[in-house]
């Protein structure tokens, strides 16, 4: 586990990672004492601090909902600049704001960035062959995709980095990152050769089934780990993503062949989709930062021994 120093000593905190949020942790740890006074405050505190951090990690991808919702609702359809082009600055801007901001690291944009490039090659050929479309003209775009597509992928790649960050994550049975390269590099083929020959999908999800099945992530929410099934994990993260493609969909960001004539649900099938995608991303994330092996509930006690001797530390301002 990564500490921050500051003149006080090390913050045992995953906000420690961004300097904005490093005055409130003195005051968050007073607030989560006084809650676990009782079983039930104490739960129901750990389940709102959980709600917070996963809100933090969802913030590129909150930001990107955000103005997909907002300009299709409010932007001037006869405005100079096309929508799509104002969202990819909108975009690059955001991006430069976390990053100036120390919002999220260096590290995390590179990992943005590859995934960036990996979504937008295969915006290209699905674009090609019809999978979906992008309705509305744009100046910044390669072929019939528009340049902020890619940020969507990166959204991705972001919370992941920021959970990762976030809840300190430790795992049991994790797959060799090597086994994870081999098969996202099958998912990614098979996403262009399946228009060709044979969808080698189930096939897949078995490969991901076998490497994933023994394996559990420890995560931290306060000062307690908690843990469940990797694999579960992922399915969750890849039906949150289909609901926001709804979301995408509906505010006509982009378009299947079913859609245009009308708006409707984009079919569950897609969630399989996700979840193979949500695997590249996955493993691009584990390669630069090493997945740690959960040493048992001694991690838990050096945590919390670790919290309570820096708070009494530190002198920072209340809330």
């Amino acid at each position: 586990m990564h500490h921050k120093l500051t003149p006080t000593g090390p913050i045992a905190s995953a906000a420690a990672n961004w300097p904005p949020l490093r005055r409130f942790i003195a005051a968050e740890h007073r607030l989560g004492l006084v809650m676990a006074q009782r079983r039930w405050t104490a739960g129901l505190y750990e389940f709102l601090r959980f709600g917070v951090k996963q809100a933090w990690a969802c913030l590129f991808g909150g930001i990107a909902v955000a103005l997909m919702i907002g300009t299709w609702r409010f932007y001037p359809p006869d405005a100079v600049l096309a929508r799509y082009d104002f969202l990819f600055l909108c975009m690059l801007a955001v991006q430069a704001v976390l990053l100036a901001g120390k919002l999220e690291t260096w590290e995390e944009a590179r990992v943005i960035l590859v995934y960036h490039v990996v979504g937008t090659l295969m915006e290209l050929f699905k674009t090609h062959v019809g999978s979906w479309i992008y309705p509305e003209p744009s100046i910044f775009h390669i072929g019939g995709v528009p340049l902020f597509s890619g940020f969507m992928y990166s959204c991705i790649g972001s919370y992941i980095c920021r959970c990762w960050r976030l809840f300190d994550f430790r795992f049991v049975e994790h797959p060799r990152r090597l086994s994870l390269v081999a098969l996202s590099i099958a998912i990614y083929l098979n996403f262009f050769s399946h228009h060709y020959i044979i969808d080698l999908r189930w096939l897949l999800f078995a490969w991901a089934v076998w490497l994933f099945g023994r394996t559990s992530i420890h995560f931290k929410v306060r000062t307690t780990y908690r843990a469940m099934p990797l694999l579960l994990g992922l399915v969750l993260v890849s039906l949150f993503i289909w609901f926001t493609e709804n979301i995408g969909t509906f505010a006509k960001t982009w378009l299947y062949p079913s859609q245009r004539l009308g708006w409707s649900m984009v079919g569950i099938e897609k969630l399989g989709s996700w979840f193979l995608l949500l695997i590249i991303s996955y493993t691009l994330v584990s390669l630069v930062n090493p997945p740690r092996k959960w040493r048992g509930e001694s991690a838990g006690a050096d945590v919390r021994r670790r919290d309570a001797e820096t708070v009494g530390k530190m002198s920072l301002p209340t809330l």
